[in-house]
């Protein structure tokens, strides 16, 4: 199914708007998991082998999740968990409904296996996604909600409109994400600082119910930086930590690269990995980490396993690699444990911190 994605539709969502094709793509998936026959066809061709492993107090079947922005409105969740995705993140989601940047605001680069974005949280809003969350069946995997600040809310009230959220749609979901790295929403960056992440973390967790906080944070920061964010983080009790959101750096001075927005996809995978391996080292270990930046396949996602991360995402590779790349990931993984006789894949994290 690899071989005829690349042959046959990525070629023809290719000479799509990206944004467009991104549409479609989530309308299809819906449509094929709306029955039961199309949910059997899909976990015939896609679902992978189990790779069970235990992190922030949630049980998953595999450690590949669907990285946030793939599916803003949780509107393909059964399908998501059809293919075989050990959990899902949705979203993001702001208190108030917005409509993001102006388009074209999504671009592709196949020369790079990187993707441009510059949304702008578009979203439905708290309000509107918790009536959805409510109605939808749930999928049995980890499900993650990742909530962001509305564009007409000050930085000094950041701290409200992140917590709104957290208790319209906390009643639904398994955990939240904080994310305070993107980079297309003015000054949203900004909250990464120690005393406005503070304040954040705390207004969140007042709703969280006792679920995992986390927090995502930019790939763009100095080392220093990144160790205070995790140290504020850890401090007031998040469960753990993403790394990383989107970069604003570019490979090359290549025309789709003047494009502005965060780039994500292989020019991502290298510094994300230092991150996750910087995080690790700073915390010897002992805090959990969701590795994403630049995977697309087992080797890449065993990469960031073994410098410390206890789960991985994807999203670019689904775009450039199609729904097969799940099972080439997870049977991968699965394969590679096995070669190093080890039993569980929480045995293999962080492993290349003591070469």
């Amino acid at each position: 199914m690899g071989l005829g994605y690349s042959l046959f539709v990525r070629p023809f969502l290719a000479l799509m708007d990206s944004e467009k094709a991104h549409r479609r793509a989530i309308l299809g998936l819906r449509f094929a998991s709306f029955t039961i026959l199309g949910r059997m066809l899909l976990r015939i061709l896609y679902r992978p082998r189990k790779v069970e492993n235990s992190a922030l107090g949630l049980n998953f079947p595999n450690p590949l999740g669907l990285a946030a922005g793939m599916d803003k409105k949780a509107e393909a969740m059964i399908g998501w968990e059809t293919l075989g995705f050990g959990f899902i993140e949705v979203g993001g989601i702001t208190e108030h409904e917005q409509s993001g940047n102006p388009k074209p605001r999504m671009f592709r680069s196949s020369k790079h296996n990187a993707l441009i974005n510059r949304m702008g949280f578009n979203n439905p809003g708290s309000e509107k996604m918790s009536k959805h969350l409510a109605k939808c069946k749930k999928p049995s995997i980890p499900l993650l909600l990742n909530v962001g600040k509305s564009k007409i809310t000050s930085l000094e009230d950041a701290h409200l409109d992140y917590a709104t959220t957290v208790e319209r749609c906390g009643p639904y979901v398994d955990g939240f994400v904080i994310n305070v790295s993107s980079p297309n929403t003015p000054n949203l960056r900004e909250l990464q600082k120690d005393e406005d992440l503070a304040r954040i973390i705390e207004a969140v967790q007042v709703h969280s119910g006792h679920k995992p906080v986390l927090v995502k944070i930019a790939p763009d920061l100095e080392d220093l930086q990144i160790k205070s964010i995790v140290d504020t983080a850890r401090g007031l009790g998040c469960a753990g930590i993403v790394a990383t959101n989107t970069t604003t750096s570019r490979p090359d001075e290549s025309p789709i690269m003047s494009e502005t927005g965060g780039l994500s996809g292989k020019p991502l995978k290298s510094r994300s990995t230092e991150v996750i391996r910087l995080i690790a080292d700073h915390t010897d270990g002992e805090w959990p980490i969701i590795g994403v930046g630049g995977i697309a396949n087992s080797d890449d996602a065993w990469e960031k396993i073994t410098n410390g991360a206890s789960l991985v995402q994807i999203y670019s590779s689904m775009v450039f690699n199609g729904a097969s790349v799940i099972k080439e990931i997870v049977n991968g993984l699965d394969r590679k444990l096995k070669s190093k006789g080890l039993t569980s894949l929480e045995q293999a994290v962080g492993i290349a911190r003591g070469e």
